[in-house]
């Protein structure tokens, strides 16, 4: 459990850019981001089943995709950020730090949209691991992650990247019509640090060889 003796409530993200070594998180911007978030998200390799679990999508007209991404550049809380490869410049997806109360010190990683460009990539762990860096890093004491329950590959990712499941939420929501029970993950700030060192690890350069990983993050976190 936390020490609160000197703890002081958590500070708010901010529009730095959050740099990786595959990938950079910029705050989502309609204007530069739209094209290549289109491309990435609803473009001819896109991921057929991207927008299953989402609230949204998927979008078959620019002009509504243009407006759902304004609404994004102006929320707060969500607050966006944009995948961009290091490498190529290229947008990959965005994703979010929400549900934000800063003074219980509580965040999540949420509206987590990754093309196709990046998924069971280098750069889906990192983007993810930037996030959870950036959450503990303005104070927070606990990082949270939810998805529908039936979103096996949200629940997998979740567990893979080392957040404990606490359970079900059933009739939580109704989402496109349809009945949604919530899965609940979380990471809490005395557990970050030994995670932490598993992230560094998996995505050091010396952990891949001809593009495929040679530990697994599970295994790097019980080493």
């Amino acid at each position: 459990m936390s020490n609160l003796e000197h703890w002081q409530p958590a500070k708010l993200p901010d529009t730095r850019t959050l740099q990786g070594r595959f990938i950079r998180l910029e705050k989502l911007d309609a204007t530069r981001h739209a094209d290549g978030l289109w491309t990435a998200l609803q473009g001819p390799g896109a991921d057929p089943k991207l927008w299953d679990y989402l609230a949204v999508g998927p979008f078959t007209e620019r002009a509504a995709f243009n407006d759902y991404l304004a609404a994004l550049q102006d929320s707060t809380d969500p607050w966006f950020y944009t995948v961009i490869d290091q490498q190529t410049g290229a947008i990959d997806g965005f994703l979010s730090l929400m549900s934000i109360v800063p003074s219980a010190g509580r965040i999540e990683i949420g509206h987590v949209t990754f093309g196709a460009s990046m998924q069971r990539t280098p750069k889906s762990t990192e983007a993810v691991y930037l996030l959870a860096k950036e959450s503990f890093a303005l104070g927070n004491r606990r990082l949270e992650w939810k998805c529908n329950g039936d979103n096996a590959r949200s629940k997998r990712a979740a567990e893979r990247f080392g957040f404990s499941f606490e359970g079900t939420f059933r009739q939580h929501m109704i989402v496109k019509g349809k009945n949604r029970n919530t899965a609940w993950f979380s990471i809490l700030d005395s557990e970050w640090p030994e995670l932490e060192k598993a992230f560094i690890a998996w995505l050091a350069v010396d952990n891949f060889k001809d593009g495929e990983q040679i530990k697994t993050l599970a295994a790097l976190r019980s080493a």
